[in-house]
């Protein structure tokens, strides 16, 4: 099965790259702000010079704990890196694919592939 849904994965991620989906490049700046994700609000700032930072501002639990498990990196058009999910605390890689200037689609697996999918979605 983990196959199977790997191939699946693989597919539409090639599918999307030939269809145009991705416009343009993803930058790091652009994931700068405040965002909705779940139950969380997420606030991504400038830190520690070119890198980002992502605080958990709101939610159900763990205000104040940072969600980038490490430096986010562009790859293939996307940004990818782990992030420390902000209720479980389960740490999963993750890829974010910008969908346009307020919403990213993210999609990532742990080490013991518990995978999970979803959108940042900015805060007006």
């Amino acid at each position: 099965m983990d196959a199977i849904v790997k191939n699946i994965l693989l597919l539409t991620s090639t599918l999307l790259v030939f269809s145009g989906a991705t416009a343009s490049a993803a930058e790091l700046k652009d994931l700068v702000g405040k965002w909705r994700w779940q139950q969380s609000t997420i606030e991504v700032t400038t830190c520690q010079g070119d890198n980002i930072c992502a605080k958990v501002v709101a939610g159900p639990k763990n205000v104040g704990m940072e969600m980038f498990g490490s430096k986010l990196v562009v790859k293939d058009g996307n940004l990818v890196g782990q992030i420390v999910h902000p209720e479980t605390k389960d740490t999963y890689n993750t890829r974010f694919q910008q969908k346009d200037k307020d919403n990213w689609h993210l999609d990532g697996c742990t080490a013991a592939r518990i995978c999970l999918s979803g959108d940042f979605t900015r805060v007006k």
